[in-house]
């Protein structure tokens, strides 16, 4: 809990008191300390003490004190995604698992792996709409809050045992979280004095370790009860966190910038109505053209993957083009979209390939990792908190790095960073081929393969997505300042499409656990990083003053 005493000034003016003697008055105002002493039950988590003080920024949003050196809007942002992480990354570790168990949903690897892969490429899929919603009708702040709420709900429907519901959970789940993603990272990035803030990266890594935290906790808490005990009641638990990040976003939302309140361009009376009945007349289609095909007897799971996965592949490019057509763009913001498409297609490859840790690796350590460390077994869901327990550790050690070669004039630049990141990932499934050998020769591959995986994947994550996070908000022309946002995620999209793509046994229907596959995934994202590398001069100059 926080704690603040007022600094009384060595001297100020007399006054007489009633016993005819003289005393100093305190100051009308002062300044203001705090020291916040983190707590176990306070919001469930405990973090180091830290002292909070006067920012060296005054005008900066919560400029009266700082959150380890950043504006003070950045806790409540911290602890408002650490919880939907919670939610998010809790449900997610259980969601492939509960596909393919006898007593879940008990579909193939490969149904279950497309399921995952759409779910996940739809999630990122709605953050553009996610972004449009705040810039045009009710701008960051309220969308986010409205978000949590959705996704709530979601959690709760994936609570009930019936596959209707499941399924309806699963829509929710994924429209919350595009309405809050774009969203809450574009509000980190209305706390900083423009792009040029030297604070600005570090206080994207810092955001980046309260989704870390939450997707730590997760796995632990909420897969080890959906595994063991019941897996509807872990979906509940996902509920009850994204609860708990609701409630903190409301009570700290004093803190926040306020441009976050504002909507950039609101839709004008004439729009709102053409946009709703476009809406309208969308849904319309969908619902006569379902329930014909259900009607008919025709339907299948298949009629909504398919159309989701092509939906995930093909609007990224169609948004981009739209984006790079718009007349109102200036010369330099129309390069630094040209510039950025590299970063997205790097992207793209990266998340196809690591995105799988929760499906292929989820999938295969369940049927053949000795998921045990001497001797003690542990559920196969605890593989998904490694990775955020190793960006915990190491997302200070970069945050250091990148200022320390910054004050030297080394610092690699945002280019290498995701070539870097791209060799990795693809050493990741390099390394890969290791277990899968030791699973095709009928042993039991050990638990610390997979962890190697992970922290391969991690290294190049830290490399790759808080920076990717940063550059976008540097590069968002003005109009698209949200949306862009959106643009990012649709990389994940992309790639997770991808990989929906070859999984679904009705398109391709792959073993992405296959040597041959795993390999060529692994060479491709090392041969893209090379690339990356090789036209870095191209790319840094078609970026501008953005580095």
């Amino acid at each position: 809990m926080a704690t603040a005493h007022r600094s009384v000034p060595r001297s100020g003016p007399r006054r007489r008191r009633a016993d005819g003697r003289t005393h100093r008055s305190r100051p009308p105002t002062g300044r203001l300390t705090a020291v916040a002493v983190a707590r176990p039950d306070q919001q469930g988590t405990t973090m180091a003490s830290s002292l909070t003080k006067d920012s060296a920024r005054p005008g900066t949003p919560g400029s009266e004190k700082t959150f380890f050196g950043h504006p003070r809007g950045l806790a409540t942002l911290f602890m408002t995604e650490m919880w939907e992480r919670f939610s998010y990354y809790g449900m997610r570790a259980l969601l492939p698992l509960y596909l393919v168990a006898p007593g879940g949903m008990n579909l193939s690897a490969g149904t279950a792996t497309a399921i995952y892969s759409v779910y996940l490429s739809l999630v990122y899929l709605l953050t553009l709409p996610g972004g449009w919603f705040a810039d045009r009708v009710l701008g960051p702040r309220k969308t986010v809050a409205v978000a949590g709420l959705v996704i709530m709900l979601g959690h709760l429907c994936l609570a009930l045992p019936a596959a209707a519901s499941f399924y309806t959970g699963l829509g929710l789940v994924a429209i919350g979280s595009g309405l809050l993603k774009a969203n809450i990272s574009t509000m980190v990035g209305h706390l900083y004095d423009g792009p040029e803030d030297p604070r600005r990266d570090g206080g994207f890594t810092v955001f980046y370790i309260g989704i870390n935290l939450g997707a730590f906790v997760a796995p632990l808490v909420i897969g080890t009860v959906g595994e063991n005990v019941d897996w509807h009641f872990g979906f509940a638990l996902a509920a009850l966190g994204m609860a708990l990040g609701l409630v903190q976003f409301l009570l700290g939302g004093r803190h926040l910038s306020a441009r976050s309140s504002e909507v950039p361009t609101p839709l004008s009376p004439a729009e709102k109505a053409s946009t709703l009945r476009k809406g309208l007349i969308w849904l319309a289609v969908a619902v006569v053209f379902y329930g014909v095909v259900g009607g008919t007897g025709h339907y299948t799971l298949n009629w909504v993957l398919i159309p989701l996965t092509l939906l995930g592949l093909i609007v990224p490019i169609l948004v981009i083009s739209r984006i790079m057509r718009d007349k109102d763009l200036d010369s330099g913001e129309r390069s630094k979209v040209s510039a950025y498409i590299w970063f997205f297609v790097a992207a793209a490859v990266f998340w196809m390939i690591y995105d799988q840790g929760g499906s292929t690796l989820s999938l295969f350590a369940e049927k053949s990792a000795d998921n045990s460390i001497l001797g003690w077994e542990f559920p196969v869901s605890w593989y998904q908190s490694v990775n955020p327990v190793m960006i915990m550790a190491l997302a200070p050690v970069f945050a250091w790095l990148w200022l320390w070669l910054n004050r030297r004039g080394k610092e690699p630049s945002t280019i290498v960073k995701f070539a870097s990141g791209l060799v990795l990932v693809g050493a990741s499934f390099f390394l890969f081929l290791a277990p899968l050998s030791i699973a095709e020769g009928g042993h039991k591959a050990a638990a610390m393969w997979l962890v190697a995986i992970y922290f391969a994947q991690t290294v190049g994550e830290l490399t790759l997505s808080p920076v990717g996070l940063s550059v976008t908000t540097k590069m968002a022309p003005v109009k698209y300042a949200s949306q862009m946002m959106g643009v990012w995620f649709l990389a994940v999209t992309a790639g997770d499409s991808v990989t929906a793509l070859l999984s679904n046994p009705a398109v391709g229907g792959i073993n992405l656990d296959r040597m041959g596959f795993v390999a060529i995934e692994a060479a491709l994202a090392v041969v893209a990083g090379f690339a990356v590398f090789m036209y870095r001069k191209k790319v840094r100059a078609m970026m501008g003053d953005v580095r």
